[in-house]
């Protein structure tokens, strides 16, 4: 394996991580908007009591993924930047507000209602503007002035390609949310609420696979280049389309009965999480070696090997001292029921 094979693994395990863990933040906020009315349910407070402790942590990918990016690509942050200057200025003003009210919300308590019209409005706006970023670098949305490169706006909002993706990254996010939620009400005891977030799962299924049918279709049409090659990772892509069955099929079964000692809304989550990781891979392979279509590759933007190297070190370490913190933190946010049913 190559050292740009290396750079790029790294990074795009980033982005898939980043990507998952991000639409169960997204799509928790989301939800807490939609069920702020409804106390009964508790349906909102399951949900900001998720977004309490998950949200600092989700950004820490998000920095993972620029500096991975700056440092091991260097010679593809200019032709990104230009073609994502707007969206990605957008992305930050949103990001930062959300953080914002996230802070507030927990010094003074007449900050939670507005917190959770924010994080719901954001959840949907921020996921659609960071989806828009690979159909983007695909190729043939953007023009060339003075040997710049520049997002062509009136191609990007009349691109189907485009909107086919904002619909699969809005599913996917309220869909992976909903699963989460569902999973996270029933340790928590919380039924009604279980019992609300298991039919939105059901009901966001079918929609989310339709849209993923949706963004290949219109992927044939607006990059033919990509399309030709996805169809050499089918394999991968049928084992992420099973994944999907058997977590749909976990949601409808009942709910009591324990397998392999796990309860089916967590297994529901386990193997949906895994079906997104394998039509991860397939795209990410297939997209190999463009960064952006057709002009940055992997190999012209890579940094000096001796600097990757260095890096590469730097990561690893990193690593080794931040895994151990995250499964604690999964162990003692998702899997202590102390702390999930607030005793």
């Amino acid at each position: 394996m190559t050292d740009t094979i290396i750079a790029i693994t790294l990074l795009w395990i980033f982005v898939v991580i980043y990507s998952v863990a991000a639409s169960f933040d997204f799509g928790a906020g989301f939800w807490s908007m939609i069920y702020l009315n409804r106390e009964k349910t508790k349906a909102t407070q399951i949900a900001n009591r998720y977004l309490s402790p998950s949200w600092e942590v989700v950004n820490v990918f998000i920095v993972l993924i620029v500096v991975a990016l700056v440092t091991f690509f260097p010679g593809a942050t200019y032709t990104l930047g230009s073609l994502l200057l707007v969206p990605g200025c957008l992305v930050v003003l949103l990001m930062l507000i959300r953080s914002t009210f996230m802070v507030f919300s927990h010094l003074i308590y007449k900050y939670d209602k507005m917190l959770s019209i924010v994080s719901g409005v954001t959840g949907i706006l921020v996921p659609t503007l960071l989806i828009s970023v690979l159909p983007v670098t695909q190729g043939g949305l953007s023009r060339t002035i003075n040997g710049v490169e520049y997002l062509d706006w009136g191609l990007f909002l009349t691109s189907p390609h485009v909107y086919s993706f904002i619909g699969l990254a809005v599913s996917s996010t309220l869909f992976l949310s909903s699963l989460l939620l569902a999973d996270y009400s029933f340790v928590a005891g919380e039924k009604q609420a279980f019992a609300v977030y298991r039919r939105d799962a059901v009901l966001l299924g079918p929609i989310t696979l339709l849209a993923a049918l949706v963004t290949v279709l219109t992927m044939q049409i607006e990059a033919k280049w990509l399309y030709d090659r996805i169809l050499d990772y089918l394999p991968w892509l049928i084992a992420s389309a099973v994944c999907f069955f058997i977590s749909y099929i976990a949601l409808l079964l009942p709910q009591d009965r324990l397998y392999f000692g796990i309860h089916l809304p967590r297994i529901a989550v386990i193997v949906a999480t895994t079906q997104y990781l394998l039509a991860s891979y397939a795209y990410g392979a297939a997209r190999l070696p463009y960064i952006v279509y057709p002009q940055v590759t992997i190999e012209s933007s890579f940094t000096h090997p001796d600097t990757f190297h260095a890096l590469f070190i730097c990561y690893m370490v990193g690593f080794a001292i931040l895994v151990p913190g995250f499964i604690y933190f999964w162990r003692l946010f998702m899997k202590d029921e102390q702390y999930v049913r607030q005793k």
